[in-house]
């Protein structure tokens, strides 16, 4: 699994301390958004030509253990 940890950044100061890709005003529920509208990951990189592969990649990362562990908590 990517490090999602260099990627994947939180600040109180930046959309209201989601977590966001790079430093960049995108956040991972952004990424979830237009996937789950249908996107395809090549259209959202070819609109938002800042983000990589790696950074769609680590948003998949950060969901599944924010994931694991709400279930641990569970």
């Amino acid at each position: 699994m990517i490090d999602y940890k260099n990627i994947i950044t939180i600040d109180p100061n930046k959309r209201g301390g989601k977590p966001c890709i790079r430093g960049l005003r995108i956040t991972v529920y952004d990424v979830f958004d237009w996937l789950a509208s249908g996107m395809t990951e090549n259209e959202i990189l070819e609109d938002f030509p800042e983000l990589t592969h790696q950074d769609i990649l680590a948003c998949y990362a950060y969901a599944s253990t924010k994931e694991k562990k709400t279930q641990i908590a569970a």
